[in-house]
């Protein structure tokens, strides 16, 4: 782009129109990757009962399997393929190709028959629309990153790439408003038959409007001096990752930025979400708003916190919101917990529950497709009590075959789920159920109708004091996002030269973000059953956090100051 001046001398100039169009341009891709993302994470109930629900359950769990890879697994192979290209074609090229696939399989899903329709070949297709888009969404962000970094003036590369950060968050809020106002509008029974279409169909708009503003940009000035000057990589994975000059410094920026930043913003985004809504019992419409609300007050962090890693540097702020974060995330869970149920947190602090079992008949009870199958005495003992919300602690009896669970004087035999007929489960569990809940509310935990639990009764009603400190809470929660994601990006372009940067950044942002932040919620659920502390999936992202804080404080170089425009050697 002609435009652009490159080099020390642009430190200060103003950003220009067409530099504005860029970061549009990169933008509207994010807003789509976390749109998908939220509509497909809160539609999938209403999606497995349209194009899954008919099929026999190992049929199922094999589709539940794929969709969940296509979300989280696939995109690093993603990275991989479209890293390669951009780095040998051009920024641009790509770019254009992975919002083309990515919107296209978002709109289509919008379009797809039902399996009432065309039977097998509906999921089959919607795995395959899945999949294709998890391979383009992993090469959507790195794409971004890079395309306005090299766009941008010397010296203010964290405040223009801080505004691709802001459009993740605002693809999540877009999602979740368009699916309140279209549940609102056409009511729960036409929406769970046909207007959960409503929100993919909308989506054609930011496709229209990404792909007209990219055919208009042209290719990066780095990219563009690289080409011209034959520097550019032949073969830009194998020369990023296996040389070990170029790999180390993925493996650290994984590590010591990446993983970190990750699970800060899924802790901020989604477990908080998920914590209120399943552990402390909050209405789906009131979590949704409290999250609505905190987004839009601390949502500016992100560019605020993309400025001063230009004056102050990426590292002391990426890895200040780590350390900030795990040492805050216990206490203000708790607080969270207070506010939001204040009954339920009684119970917890003074409620006695144990499961009576030998430890050896129990599993771990990881499950991030929802579709594995626990089915000993303790593991459906410990699964009751972590969906109850319940704080328990496990009395080993060395020898025991089953598992029972104390409440109070109440000992109640957990059934030994596979030892039945597959007809005999399910009402064997409903049955253990009843008793476990009206045992724990003879004991003081509250009823399901508890009057204490904080509730919404419109978008607007936000001034009772749970709210408000609600509200505080979780603004809190998204600032810390907003300080470890706002400068990542420029921190990721800054740290790889400019002939492999395309791949190596792509690839540690998405194996952090897909796996290490993708598997939180269900890491943190299965550390809840195990131990029966509703707070000791916490640990999770804490133990990131804190060894993303020693190893990128040791092993990850400030970048804030370094000229990507400068030749490889610029670069250790």
């Amino acid at each position: 782009m002609s435009s652009v001046t490159l080099g020390a001398e642009a430190k200060v100039r103003p950003m220009t129109r067409e530099e504005r169009k860029v970061i549009l341009a990169s933008s509207l891709g994010t807003v789509f990757e976390w749109y998908d993302f939220y509509l497909y994470g809160s539609l999938a109930a209403v999606i497995g009962a349209n194009f899954f629900s008919q099929f026999p359950e190992t049929t199922r769990n094999i589709f539940a399997l794929l969709a969940f890879a296509a979300g989280f697994l696939v995109r690093p192979f993603g990275a991989l393929v479209f890293g390669r290209l951009g780095d040998m074609v051009g920024r641009k090229y790509t770019f254009l190709v992975t919002i083309l696939i990515m919107g296209s399989s978002t709109f289509i899903v919008g379009i797809l028959p039902t399996s009432d329709s065309i039977g097998l070949a509906a999921p089959i297709i919607l795995i395959i629309l899945r999949l294709l888009q998890g391979l383009a969404l992993g090469g959507e962000y790195g794409g971004a990153a890079t395309y306005v970094a090299e766009h941008a003036p010397q010296g203010r590369r964290g405040f223009y790439t801080s505004f691709i950060q802001v459009t993740a968050t605002a693809g999540l809020f877009l999602s979740l408003l368009i699916i309140l106002f279209t549940q609102l509008a056409l009511g729960p029974d036409n929406f769970r038959a046909w207007g959960w279409r409503v929100p993919f169909l909308l989506s054609i708009a930011l496709l229209g409007i990404s792909v007209w503003i990219r055919l208009q940009m042209e290719e990066s000035p780095a990219f563009q001096k690289m080409k011209a000057e034959g520097t550019h990589s032949k073969a830009p994975i194998s020369e990023a990752f296996f040389q070990w000059k170029n790999a180390k410094i993925a493996l650290f920026a994984l590590l010591g930025l990446v993983a970190g930043q990750a699970v800060v913003w899924y802790t901020g985004q989604f477990y908080a979400l998920f914590f209120l809504g399943t552990v402390l019992k909050v209405d789906s419409f009131t979590t949704n708003m409290l999250i609505a609300w905190s987004l839009i007050l601390g949502s500016g962090g992100f560019v605020f916190f993309g400025w001063l890693s230009d004056k102050i540097g990426r590292k002391p702020i990426i890895l200040g919101g780590c350390l900030i974060a795990a040492l805050t995330y216990f206490p203000l869970f708790k607080l969270l917990s207070a506010e939001a149920n204040p009954d339920l947190a009684r119970a917890h602090a003074t409620i006695s529950v144990q499961v009576v079992v030998d430890r050896n008949n129990c599993s771990f009870q990881f499950n991030p497709t929802g579709t594995a199958q626990f089915t000993s005495a303790c593991d459906v003992a410990k699964a009751a009590l972590a969906r109850a919300s319940v704080n328990y602690s496990v009395e080993s009896e060395a020898g025991r075959t089953g598992a029972a669970v104390r409440i109070g004087s109440a000992l109640i035999e957990a059934p030994h789920l596979r030892d039945m007929e597959p007809a005999q489960r399910g009402p064997a569990a409903a049955a253990f159920n009843q008793q476990i809940s009206a045992a724990l509310t003879a004991a003081g935990y509250p009823a399901a109708s508890n009057p204490s639990v904080v509730k919404m009764s419109n978008p607007f009603d936000i001034f009772g004091e749970q709210q408000l400190v609600l509200i505080g809470i979780l603004t809190l929660l998204v600032i810390y996002v907003t300080m470890v994601y706002g400068p990542i990006a420029a921190a990721l372009v800054e740290l790889f030269p400019t002939r492999i940067r395309y791949t190596s950044m792509s690839l540690p942002y998405h194996i952090g973000n897909g796996w290490f932040g993708g598997l939180l919620p269900a890491t943190s659920f299965a550390m809840i059953a195990q131990t029966g502390d509703v707070y000791f999936g916490l640990w999770y992202p804490v133990t990131i956090a804190l060894m993303t804080v020693v190893i990128g404080l040791f092993f990850v170089p400030e970048t804030k100051d370094r000229d990507i425009y400068a030749g490889d050697s610029a670069h250790p």
